[in-house]
């Protein structure tokens, strides 16, 4: 038996736009063949990413690379069969009573290979620096809109150390707590408490949802690696494993 087995609905929790095809684009696609209706929600535009070298370039930093990825988001998730998209901050994803806002991507910093950390300095409205309470609140509305089965988000460690990424397991982590939601995190490499998936099936869609990511990465012509805007070569993965928490 697997956790994917008759899940009506799932809510994929992210911090910025490529995140979800990234990360979970073969879960998406899989759970889509499944029958399941995927949500998603995005808690930040990418607005402090790096841009693809190339006719890009000149986006980076700018007011209008926010609008890019706006459109990136879009196409991904249209290709993944991903039903409704939401951002965090805006309604039902808003806490009853409190207005709009909008959370600001918190940039990051290298530590080492493969693990981030905050930036050195950021905007007083980015992600990782809002109060939890508040995030958490603006999660579980949206959980008590859409009413998932199963809410996935990041490990507590967000992957690979990005604040964003681990202020939205924060957040998700206990937002299902609060509405006793059954929650699982995403785990990169196979472990004895995790169900490890193999969705090789799905990487055609993956791969062109990754193409629709033009500032944010460049998929390379064998359809098996893709090279990050800051350069990191990565292969295309479609396994991931989830872990219950």
């Amino acid at each position: 038996m697997s956790i994917l087995d008759g899940l009506p609905v799932v809510l994929l929790v992210h911090a910025h736009p490529d995140d979800e095809t990234l990360t979970t684009g073969a879960l998406a696609a899989e759970l889509v063949a499944r029958g399941t209706r995927v949500t998603l929600l995005t808690a930040s535009r990418g607005e402090r990413g790096e841009v693809v070298a190339g006719p890009l370039s000149g986006l980076e930093g700018t007011a209008a690379l926010a609008r890019v990825r706006e459109d990136e988001l879009d196409r991904a998730t249209q290709v993944l069969g991903i039903a409704d998209r939401f951002w965090l901050g805006q309604a039902p994803a808003r806490a009853e009573g409190r207005p709009p806002r909008r959370y600001r991507d918190s940039g990051m910093t290298w530590i080492r290979e493969g693990l981030a950390g905050p930036a050195a300095a950021g905007d007083a409205d980015a992600l990782a620096v809002a109060p939890l309470d508040e995030v958490t609140a603006d999660v579980v509305a949206l959980i008590g809109h859409v009413r998932p089965a199963l809410v996935i988000s990041y490990d507590h460690g967000g992957g690979y150390g990005h604040p964003d990424h681990v202020r939205m397991h924060e957040a998700a982590r206990a937002a299902c707590l609060a509405g006793q939601t059954p929650f699982a995190e995403i785990v990169l490499e196979p472990a004895a408490d995790a169900e490890w998936l193999d969705l090789e099936a799905r990487r055609t869609v993956t791969t062109a949802a990754l193409r629709c990511y033009r500032s944010q990465l460049t998929v390379t012509g064998d359809d098996l690696h893709l090279v990050h805007s800051g350069g990191q070569h990565e292969a295309i993965t479609t396994s991931i494993g989830l872990r219950a928490r």
